[in-house]
């Protein structure tokens, strides 16, 4: 596997493009296009909130059609969520002024928003922003990188990756581009994910690669606990590598499997410390664990935890704090075996042992809490599994930001 420049235009076939269309920001492009040459074999997960926007509920009918895909449209500013028919209808009339523009059926165009709750689009512009998507769409990885910037909201930066592996002697390009910065707790937040792949792959083996993978990556981060109207994560196949098919549970499809992790992985982390008003990425590793789900029960609500990240921005080794979160997760374990330790580029420090603390240096631990990247190791000492969580720290910009969002 080898990482290369780009994001959604990395793979062959496919063009982006990005515009300002006056959605709801003023100064900034607020639309994005991804657009196949080729019809794509496509798969998604969703949300799990029982209130779900609209363009969850199209997309959800177009991947479960089986329908080709042809082209993503996305909008920022607005969530197109809780607008009942009407907001249902503008992704009709999204994917018509779609097909109309790129001249593909409208069955093959998905889409997603991401924004403000409970305001409708203004389906005028965001028409007029499609025209303008398909006049300008091109397959540069420039193209890629402004598309990505396009579907930020209070991002800090955008979130886009590629990579190639080999398969059957064709030369295989996964590459995806992400946004998500607050209401950030997938179940499959507000998170979108769109990833591209000019493999040969069938449907079912597709979404099985997706799905398997998504409850080890973007299901497995949190900023603020709250799961979004909105979460997308769309993966979409053209087969324009010609690789042999790749079929699934062959050494092929473990190989796509990995490469496929590579980039979900890399972008749920950098939508994890990219969370709203976040000065680092926290990290958190559950190991010596019984079981897969007893890891990720504890991992997650360490990372989940208000106490501990307010810890984390102080640079505070409040280990009481993680202990805490991991007894009341609902996982089973001996709190008086439990070993913790602060890790970071700036070194690794052990602060509890058998669940009580050791004779650690409060000023080491401080030093090493205050980097960009910080990761918790919690080991309850049980058996062999892992699970790692990511999150951030909680700092005063996320009330700043929350407290006036629709304004």
């Amino acid at each position: 596997m080898k990482q290369i420049k780009g994001g959604v235009t990395a793979a062959k076939g496919y063009e982006a493009a990005s515009t300002a269309a006056g959605i709801k920001y003023k100064d900034r492009t607020d639309m994005a296009l991804i657009y196949s040459q080729a019809p794509c074999t496509a798969a998604g997960t969703f949300t799990t909130n029982v209130v779900k926007a609209a363009p969850v509920k199209w997309d959800r009918q177009v991947i479960e059609s089986g329908s080709p895909v042809r082209a993503v449209v996305v909008n920022s500013g607005i969530a197109n969520a809780c607008t009942g028919e009407e907001g249902f209808g503008y992704c009709r009339d999204t994917a018509e002024a779609a097909a109309k523009a790129l001249n593909i059926p409208a069955e093959g165009v998905v889409m997603g928003s991401t924004g403000v709750i409970g305001m409708q689009l203004p389906i005028e512009k965001l028409k007029k922003g499609i025209e303008a998507l398909a006049g300008k769409k091109n397959v540069s990885i420039e193209s890629g990188t402004e598309a990505a910037k396009a579907i930020m909201t209070t991002d800090t930066c955008e979130k886009e990756l590629a990579v190639e592996i080999g398969v059957g002697g064709k030369t295989v390009t996964i590459g995806g581009m992400a946004k998500g910065s607050g209401m950030i707790h997938p179940n499959m937040c507000t998170m979108l994910a769109f990833i591209t792949t000019d493999a040969v792959i069938g449907r079912e083996a597709l979404q099985k690669a997706l799905s398997e993978d998504v409850a080890d990556t973007y299901n497995m981060i949190s900023v603020d606990g709250d799961t979004s109207t909105n979460d997308t994560v769309l993966l979409l196949a053209n087969g324009l590598a010609e690789n042999p098919e790749i079929i699934y549970g062959s050494e092929d499809y473990k190989k796509f499997s990995e490469a496929l992790h590579t980039v979900n992985e890399y972008l749920a982390k950098k939508i994890a410390g990219d969370g709203e008003g976040a000065t680092a990425l926290f990290e958190v590793k559950a190991v010596g664990c019984e079981s897969t789900e007893q890891a990720k029960t504890l991992a997650k609500a360490v990372v989940c935890s208000n106490l501990t990240k307010t810890a984390i921005a102080g640079h505070d080794a409040n280990w009481g704090r993680i202990l805490c979160a991991m007894g009341y997760s609902g996982a089973q374990f001996d709190p008086e075996k439990v070993d913790l330790f602060f890790e970071s580029r700036a070194g690794k420090i052990q602060i509890i042992e058998n669940g009580t603390a050791v004779d650690y240096s409060e000023e080491e631990a401080t030093r090493i809490l205050s980097q960009p990247e910080v990761t918790a190791i919690a080991d309850i000492k049980l058996g062999s599994k892992t699970a790692v969580a990511w999150g951030c720290d909680l700092t005063h910009g996320y009330i700043d930001i929350n407290a006036d969002y629709r304004s």
